[in-house]
């Protein structure tokens, strides 16, 4: 057997105006979990698509060699012949058609007339199995949650008899007890010779699984550390993916929060946009001052986001009830017009499918939410617009060589800079935040944080949905915690703890 099942040796690629991948190699041993780690824009996904075929042969310069061979994939379906399988960070599966449907399509398990059913979910069922999924094959992808979907992403590339799986980012939108569940399924997968390549922020989850640590910093291989023992220090991968010592994941702040209420939301209620008899948020009440940050803390499925969503402008939900309030005043927000003009903004933790269109500029996409403020007698002042842009790109120090730039050929990490910008530019007073820093690295992380805090001090209000429970007891002033609709507690940050949080949630459950 080869010493490596992969090399890929001086690889570069190149963009308009950018250089993506300089001159990068990667190996990796047979049967080894490797992490590729770095900032966003390092060049991680990059990387991988040349390996898979989404970026084709000749679209590039350097050489692959997988099990000794030197390759030249020009379509994905080239590299997953040869067992290559990559799962994407935006999991790409249909709604609306069956489990077994979703794992066979483009592949589909042919009878005598037609598609052969009975084996298509037979075979489903076997590959469902080995992750760990209990529901039946003809379950409709919809009625799964975040952390299934992605076990039958990973199902899918085992019915491809993959021999080398690369996840970029797969338990960004999972919960801990989720991402657990995933890493230790590749810990079992290793044990039966499948070698992983695996793209994560989540510095923990890469100490605990990967065996071998490969750093990128500006599409350049800077160092692979070996971390056999996983027992890795996470500020020694971050001192590489940064080139400094990162020593305060959090940045600190005067916490000088106002008398003045920002928002307050009473007893507010909302129902589900097609099963109009289920409630999603039930009689929630909350507040935030002016000059606070407030962290919205719960399980998947808690409906923080669904409460976020409804309070601006009723973008989700039916029946909607309950009082709101900006600044002391009731409001009645019929739609997302309403909610800008009293001053809200929301940013979605969907950046991609509702945050950005992503075939614009990014000048266009900073300016799209208050588009009046760069129009002259209704025709959009161009130079103002780049103006703006340039601005926010240095503000919020957006890698991209032209706010002309395609929002979609930036990094995760500087589309969600410019989604911030797009919202700040709208100079809201209140400002939702939901899951700002999915998918990111520490560093862009760190400067997401600044920002909120420069918020906090110009006197607006901030509240903050997410995931990471230290990220919330690192920024916040304050934390709600929700679980199935519900709040089921607030407490100050100061006296919060992650077993706290948790034994709010359990102890509401057994209600």
């Amino acid at each position: 057997m080869a010493e490596f099942i992969l090399e890929m040796k001086n690889i570069t690629k190149e963009f308009p105006g950018v250089k993506a991948l300089d001159n990068v190699n990667l190996q990796v041993r047979p049967g080894e979990i490797h992490a590729l780690v770095g900032e966003n824009g390092a060049g991680k996904s990059t990387l991988m698509n040349v390996l898979s075929g989404t970026y084709p042969f000749g679209s590039y310069t350097g050489d692959i060699v997988y099990n000794g061979e030197l390759c030249q994939f020009k379509t994905l379906h080239d590299s997953e012949e040869k067992g290559i399988v990559i799962i994407h960070q935006e999991l790409a599966l249909i709604p609306e058609l069956s489990i077994g449907e979703n794992m066979f399509l483009g592949n589909e398990r042919k009878g005598r007339f037609g598609i052969d059913w009975d084996k298509t979910y037979y075979e489903a069922g076997e590959h469902m199995k080995q992750v760990g999924l209990k529901e039946e094959a003809t379950t409709l992808i919809k009625d799964i949650g975040t952390g299934k979907q992605q076990l039958v992403e990973i199902a899918k590339a085992l019915s491809k008899n993959v021999k080398l799986l690369i996840l970029d980012e797969p338990t960004s939108s999972l919960n801990e007890e989720d991402s657990k569940m995933l890493l230790d399924l590749l810990l079992g997968f290793k044990k039966d010779g499948m070698t992983s390549i695996i793209i994560s922020h989540k510095l923990n989850e890469i100490s605990y699984v990967a065996d071998k640590i490969t750093v990128l910093r500006d599409g350049s291989t800077i160092e692979t550390i070996d971390n056999a023992e996983h027992n890795i220090d996470e500020a020694r991968i971050i001192r590489g993916m940064v080139g400094r010592e990162l020593s305060d994941r959090y940045p600190s702040r005067e916490h000088n929060v106002s008398d003045k209420i920002g928002i307050e939301v009473k007893n507010w209620s909302v129902h589900h946009p097609i099963y109009n008899e289920k409630k999603v948020v039930d009689n929630v009440s909350f507040n935030v001052h002016r000059g606070e940050i407030v962290g919205f803390s719960g399980l998947q499925g808690a409906g923080r986001t669904e409460l976020a969503m409804s309070i601006f402008g009723r973008s989700y939900g039916t029946n909607i009830s309950g009082d709101l309030k900006i600044d002391g005043k009731e409001k009645s927000l019929r739609n997302v017009r309403d909610a800008i003009e009293a001053g809200l903004a929301y940013v979605t933790e969907d950046r991609k499918g509702n945050g950005l269109i992503l075939e614009q500029s990014i000048a266009q996409n900073t300016t799209m939410a208050r588009l009046e403020k760069v129009c002259k007698k209704g025709i959009v002042d161009v130079s103002k617009e780049n103006s703006v842009a340039e601005e926010y790109k240095e503000k919020l120090r957006t890698k991209t060589p032209s706010v002309q730039q395609a929002v979609g050929n930036l990094s995760g990490g500087n589309q969600q800079k410019v989604l911030l910008a797009k919202w700040m530019f709208a100079d809201p007073e209140v400002l939702i935040l939901d899951e700002p820093t999915r998918g990111i690295d520490v560093g862009a992380k760190y400067e997401i944080y600044c920002i909120m805090n420069d918020l906090v001090a110009q006197g607006k209000s901030v509240i903050m949905i997410s995931s990471e429970m230290p990220e919330l007891l690192g920024m916040c002033d304050r934390i709600y915690v929700m679980n199935e609709g519900k709040m089921v507690a607030e407490m100050p940050a100061s006296e919060a703890t992650q077993e706290k949080i948790m034994s709010a949630i359990l102890q509401s459950d057994k209600k």
